[in-house]
């Protein structure tokens, strides 16, 4: 159905008048009248009658009127979901536990009257393709990763450089430790069942045991963190990573120890990623926001892998 035709219908209907609803669309009376008769033609019933004080609705474009009404109404709020501006900001996450959440809560709480969508996809190659085609905004991801480059269209800036915790059960060796240094590690099982071939994170695992020739294991299903915690607490001779910024809960009994690691201090790089030509004036707030909050990178004393580019 012709939108602009049914637009003019409910213009007609309000003023009563074809001139009017001419001037008021700013098009000819004549173009007025075409639209009129195509919509009936379209409909196949007569929706004005006229007569001496100008255009009167037949009883089938009094039926007809609430419905045109409401059809312009869908279309104004299917217009407005995709303006810039005007639809939520859409940010991409790895979890829902991470840095990167803790950065978009902080966020809304600071501009809660902000529409904002956070969505979580896996792949870097899924977020780079939502950001080109606009179904995401901005996208948390460590960047230049081999293999990896970001195509000439995003931009990206380093926002977070966050270090990296040992998890370990009350048993383990390294459990009464305030602090334990990289080389410490070696000779250490790390479980980490969540690293995946192929993607950045695995491939900043793999720069740091090639670096400090630690043990860390992907075996075995991934069955989520509760799980991973419920491993860890039970099995003396596993420890895990964990960002220093990641929100878990646990059960008291199974008295988890979070252990900062020392000399150097491996740190996971965090960057923010989008298109150049992204119009959203909310993601503007957003770069500027995390700029103002987040410290800056490569401190003294930290690691990180050298495909990372310091920006």
């Amino acid at each position: 159905m012709d939108l602009e035709a049914v637009r003019t219908f409910v213009a007609v209907a309000e003023t009563g008048r074809f001139r009017q609803a001419a001037t008021d669309l700013s098009i000819t009376q004549q173009a007025v009248s075409k639209r009129i008769a195509a919509l009936e033609g379209s409909l196949g019933v007569r929706l004005f009658t006229r007569a001496p004080r100008g255009a009167e609705l037949t009883i089938d474009g009094r039926a007809f009127l609430p419905h045109a009404r409401e059809l312009l109404r869908v279309a104004e709020r299917a217009v407005a979901s995709v303006r810039p501006g005007r639809r939520p900001l859409r940010v991409d996450v790895l979890n829902s536990r991470g840095a990167q959440s803790g950065l978009m809560r902080g966020f809304h709480q600071a501009y809660p009257d902000l529409d904002l969508d956070v969505v979580m996809l896996f792949e870097m190659e899924t977020a780079l393709a939502a950001l080109r085609s606009g179904a995401i905004d901005a996208s948390f991801r460590a960047v230049a990763a081999p293999g990896l480059p970001l195509p000439e269209d995003i931009e990206s800036v380093r926002v977070l450089d966050e270090p990296l915790q040992l998890l370990t059960g009350p048993a383990h060796a390294l459990a009464g430790a305030r602090s334990v240094t990289v080389a410490q590690l070696a000779g250490h099982r790390i479980w980490m069942p969540g690293i995946v071939p192929g993607t950045e994170w695995a491939a900043y695992y793999d720069d740091l045991v090639a670096g400090f020739g630690l043990t860390i294991e992907a075996t075995g299903p991934n069955f989520g963190s509760d799980a991973l915690l419920d491993t860890i607490a039970d099995t003396p001779a596993l420890a895990t990573f964990m960002g220093e910024h990641t929100r878990l809960i646990w059960p008291t009994g199974h008295d988890l120890r979070r252990i900062p690691v020392t000399d150097p201090t491996p740190v996971y790089p965090h960057s923010l990623l989008w298109h150049r030509d992204n119009p959203h004036p909310a993601l503007a707030t957003l770069r500027a926001h995390i700029a103002a909050t987040t410290t800056g990178h490569d401190a003294a004393g930290t690691w990180v892998p050298g495909w990372v580019t310091p920006r």
